[in-house]
């Protein structure tokens, strides 16, 4: 068997438990609480008290307006010379959540204010409150529109989370730059990660595919009830 071909199956397994152990959970952890966060701002940017809104508005100028890269190194690097010592996921976390939030707070903003008029006026029509007529009405039409560029936002994420090895966290690129330093061969090691890569976003794109069909159809249905 070549060196090369020997290598990249010796490291395989380390290089997926990182994966698995890191990566993975890294991405989960960081869209949901983003995604949250990303609704809750839009939220307050659409219907929120004006000094709320400029709040919201402020913190998605800010975040998307600097590196996620530097964000991380303040949380994980800056913040100890407050004496605010964070460990290395949970830097992450926060910085991920955060990015994230800004982010999809774009995307869901976009999508509520899609909903043409009409259906805020048939949800009043019908007694409902404005709570009422966003949460039975408004979000669950804005949810087809939100889930490709959501599903997108996912993607990008779970290789962005190869930005956490500069802050320790040993994740799939971590362990193959760990790897490397005992190997020397940075080409084989980077380009097996970047395969491994390759297939996340490989299955997650399927997976993006049968999502926005099922949600799709459920469109089709509910305008052909309408």
């Amino acid at each position: 068997m070549p060196p090369a071909l020997q290598l990249m199956l010796d490291s395989l397994l380390p290089l997926v438990q990182a994966a698995i152990t890191f990566t993975v959970p890294l991405a989960i952890l960081s869209f949901a609480f983003g995604l949250t966060l990303g609704f809750l701002i839009a939220i307050a940017r659409l219907f929120g008290p004006k000094p709320i809104a400029l709040m919201a508005r402020f913190y998605v100028w800010f975040i998307r307006g600097t590196p996620l890269l530097v964000q991380l190194f303040v949380i994980f690097y800056g913040l100890p010379s407050l004496g605010i010592l964070i460990d290395a996921f949970p830097a992450a976390l926060i910085g991920f959540s955060l990015s994230v939030g800004a982010y999809t707070s774009e995307i869901i903003r976009a999508a509520l204010s899609s909903i043409t008029k009409g259906q805020w006026e048939a949800a009043y029509a019908v007694g409902m409150t404005q709570s009422q007529a966003l949460r039975r009405t408004i979000v669950p039409q804005a949810v087809r529109v939100a889930v490709p560029p959501l599903s997108n936002s996912f993607i990008s994420l779970v290789k962005d989370t190869s930005l956490a090895a500069a802050i320790t966290v040993p994740e799939l690129f971590q362990q193959a730059q760990r790897i490397v330093a005992v190997t020397y061969e940075p080409l084989i090691l980077y380009v097996e990660a970047a395969l491994l890569y390759l297939i996340l976003s490989s299955v997650l794109s399927a997976l993006q595919g049968r999502l926005e069909k099922r949600f799709g159809r459920q469109g089709g249905f509910l305008e052909q009830g309408a």
